[in-house]
């Protein structure tokens, strides 16, 4: 069994930035596929950034040029810089695994909060 934990939300000004971060057991990191997916009140969840096994990085629009996933293997961590943070950025941040993330990830954490204000 997987498990996932994220740290680093918190409170920011629009403009400003954060850095998540996402430990797992297993060597998650390592022998999984990443990303990291947000869900503000209503909405459904939505995929913010991705990694998959071979490297390979996908992102939403709305974030390209401003976030970057990033993993450290050593660490079994997985990071989201998050830069020039905008209110529509506010969400609860969770990070999953899955082999492949062109399925639904079946590992998941419990999530942590960014709330960016104007």
């Amino acid at each position: 069994q997987v498990h996932l934990a994220e740290s680093g939300g918190g409170s920011v000004q629009a403009g400003g930035s954060l850095t998540l971060s996402c430990t797992g057991s297993e060597d998650v990191v390592s022998n999984y596929s990443m990303g990291w997916f947000r869900q503000a009140p209503g909405p459904e969840r939505e995929a913010v950034a991705t990694m998959e096994m071979d490297g390979t990085t996908t992102y939403r629009d709305s974030v390209k040029g401003r976030f970057t996933i990033s993993k450290d293997v050593a660490k079994n961590t997985l990071y989201l810089q998050m830069n020039n943070l905008k209110p529509e950025d506010t969400a609860m941040y969770y990070c999953a695994a899955e082999h492949t993330l062109t399925i639904p990830p079946r590992y998941w954490g419990q999530g942590t909060q960014v709330t960016v204000s104007s």
